[in-house]
């Protein structure tokens, strides 16, 4: 990232793969954990060289023309070079909108333009991965990382309210209050290893704390409903699916909890798109719960993500039904990894001692 570049065309690819996050039941302690709140938006990596400022997401996908506000706004800072870890997020009253930032992902210019009036957009900045001095702060300890993203905001995002720094503690007091508090655009509590560099496309540097369990998913297939709506079959239950480190898509469980007056939408939606279906562990194999109808899905490509919430993983299944939570559009299927659910389970020979 040397010398200025005049132009604007973003790159090819994505720099870098952001960090990823493992959810764990609790919060860990100890001083090599910073926490900072888990906020409820687009994660994003902005990279700006020149004039050229790039918007890229978790799964690697180019949001740029998306949020030309965040553009604009990055071309107007003092810093002509850097690259920031942050979160998109759209304020709404006193909470910020999922709903309002789905919106954004429309393919009419007109209409992005006309939302990026009506409902700006931030962003939520945690991680300073490049700077004008140093190209390579992403290999620094997250301590120093920080210190260097501090200074840079001091000196950047005055005047620029587009631009936020998240807030960040070493205190697991204030972090169990945070959790507490979630919502309204925050979920949960993010904690990260301080002595660590950036941990890109692993989640061995951190860990996300919510106060219920959710978990992205892959479609990899659905089931009709046994009863029609209005004359015409519509779908009753999404299958979902997670992939093993061998890259094969297995099926872990299902969501049911479809709205009645999307069904016939999402019918039509799922129907086009037919595919292998999983690729590892498939729906009605032997077990003592299978039923005639366990074998009736239909496979589709595995291109849709969905947010589910549930309350027991085990036997690399969910013991129960889950809760459809939201569509993912900004996860990319390949991202929906068995390894998001290891959870650092409490001994309990030490419950019982």
């Amino acid at each position: 990232m040397r010398g200025r570049t005049k132009s604007s065309k973003p790159k090819s690819s994505a720099p870098l793969a952001p960090m990823e996050a493992r959810s764990v039941d609790a919060i860990p302690l100890g001083p090599d954990w910073q926490y900072e709140p888990k906020w409820d938006g687009f994660r994003c990596l902005m990279v700006r060289s020149g004039d050229g400022v790039v918007l890229w997401s978790k799964s690697g996908e180019d949001l740029t023309r998306y949020f030309p506000e965040l553009v604009a706004a990055a071309r107007e800072l003092k810093a002509e070079r850097f690259v920031l870890d942050g979160e998109i997020v759209v304020p709404q009253g006193r909470t910020f909108s999922f709903d309002a930032l789905l919106q954004r992902l429309h393919p009419a210019a007109s209409r992005v333009n006309k939302l990026s009036v009506e409902t700006p957009s931030l962003l939520l900045v945690f991680d300073l991965l490049a700077n004008p001095r140093d190209d390579a702060l992403g290999g620094q300890p997250l301590s120093e990382r920080r210190k260097a993203l501090e200074a840079f905001a001091k000196a950047q995002f005055k005047g620029h309210p587009t631009f936020r720094l998240s807030p960040v503690t070493t205190s697991d007091k204030q972090a169990a209050k945070w959790l507490a508090q979630a919502g309204g655009g925050s979920d949960g509590v993010i904690a990260k290893r301080r002595d660590l560099a950036y941990q890109s496309g692993n989640r061995d540097g951190m860990q996300k704390i919510k106060k219920f369990r959710s978990a992205d998913c892959v479609v990899g297939g659905f089931r009709y409903a046994s009863a029609t709506l209005d004359g015409r079959k519509v779908v009753g239950s999404l299958l979902l699916g997670l992939y093993d480190e061998a890259g094969l898509l297995h099926h872990v469980g299902f969501t049911s909890a479809l709205k009645r007056a999307e069904k016939p939408g999402l019918t039509d939606k799922l129907e086009k798109l037919p595919g292998e279906g999983f690729t590892g562990n498939a729906p009605g194999g032997p077990s003592r719960w299978s039923t005639e109808r366990s074998s009736q899905w239909q496979k589709l490509a595995p291109k849709l993500v969905v947010e589910v919430c549930y309350d027991h993983f085990s036997g690399e299944r969910f013991r129960h039904g889950t809760s459809l939570l939201r569509w993912r559009p900004d996860k990319a299927p390949k991202q929906c990894t068995m390894d998001q659910l290891a959870q650092t389970h409490i001994d309990p020979l030490k419950l019982l001692a």
